[in-house]
């Protein structure tokens, strides 16, 4: 159930609403609208005790949400949610390029690329300090020592940090060094890991599993967000199907498909979705044609010696001509980049 309140609702009745809402058995939950404010109600299906409080001052209606994510949907919040990440706006008019290798690898080389991203015009630093990997034997990340050279490229450039997280006992850690969380793929539906990412108030990335299908992929972030943590991206990375060309099949039918339903910014992952770096800037161009908030690409100096996921990684140089092409598709979908 969600309490709509009106838009002459004072700080007062909005409180008193949420108190009630707790009496009643249920957790508030409020959402800041730009001309109205709304209390989601979350807690068990009988909603019979909320739809009196229609009657309370300052509510304009009591309506219930059909859908199972409660506060994801845009039954609670009609508008666009735009982030504001240390001040890098994510959402709405504006698209955000998270840009960097797959794996941290040593301090020069996650330094020489934080430099040429942001002269391209990336406003975030993507990097994995933490690797989960199919094969147990692979590079699994360099960990502590990551994070400290992430920490120097924010410091010297003034990117923000995503960063992956794996477990939950890395949480206290990548809490204090990362400015997003991410939960990648494989942890989609990690339901402890998505609740506490939601308990750690951190903005957080998270993408759509190989195999996961769109409402489940909603409902996983109605995990992190029934924490009280509202500040969630979604990221389309590809899905697995019975194609073999490409390493994923980007299905770009999800960005129109979750701002239907969902009021999150939706990023999307080329480097992934194809697995070919010739193929990452089409991918990019027709992501933001179709409607995404943002990228996210790997980009590394020397892609035929990089850790992992060289062959989907572009050179500098080719990461500063796909930005020049995704601005003019930026500019005509009246977006800024």
């Amino acid at each position: 159930m969600i309490i709509v309140m009106s838009p002459k609702a004072t700080p007062g009745e909005i409180q008193t609403v949420s108190e009630r809402i707790t009496e009643l058995g249920y957790e508030p939950h409020l959402i800041q609208g730009v001309e109205r404010t709304v209390v989601a109600a979350v807690g068990r299906d009988d909603k019979s005790p909320l739809q009196a409080m229609e009657t309370m001052p300052g509510v304009e209606s009591a309506m219930p949400i059909l859908k199972p994510y409660k506060l994801v949907g845009r039954e609670a919040k009609g508008e666009d949610s735009v982030l504001d990440i240390g001040g890098v706006k994510v959402g709405g008019e504006h698209l955000a390029v998270m840009a960097g290798p797959c794996s941290v690898e040593t301090r020069e080389q996650i330094l020489g690329i934080a430099d040429a991203v942001k002269a391209a015009g990336a406003q975030f630093l993507r990097g994995g300090a933490y690797k989960p990997r199919t094969s147990p034997y692979s590079f699994q990340g360099l960990g502590l020592e990551g994070l400290e050279y992430m920490a120097e490229a924010r410091e010297r450039t003034g990117l923000k940090i995503i960063t992956e997280i794996v477990s939950v006992k890395d949480i206290d850690l990548l809490v204090e060094w990362a400015d997003v969380l991410q939960i990648g793929a494989r942890n989609c539906q990690n339901y402890s890991l998505l609740s506490a990412v939601g308990d750690s108030g951190k903005p957080v990335f998270l993408k759509r599993g190989m195999s996961t299908m769109i409402g489940e992929f909603l409902q996983a972030a109605e995990y992190i967000m029934s924490r009280g943590n509202y500040n969630v991206m979604l990221c389309e990375r590809g899905i697995r199907t019975f194609e073999t060309s490409t390493r994923f099949t980007l299905d770009l039918n999800a960005v129109p498909v979750i701002k239907s339903l969902s009021h999150l910014p939706v990023i999307i992952d080329p480097s992934h979705g194809t697995g070919h770096w010739n193929f990452v800037t089409p991918m990019a161009r027709a992501a933001i044609a179709a409607g995404a908030d943002g990228l996210m690409v790997e980009v590394h100096a020397q892609p035929d010696r990089a850790f992992s996921d060289g062959a989907q990684s572009l050179l500098p140089a080719k990461f500063e001509h796909m930005m020049s092409e995704v601005r003019k598709i930026a500019t005509a979908m009246g977006r800024k980049l």
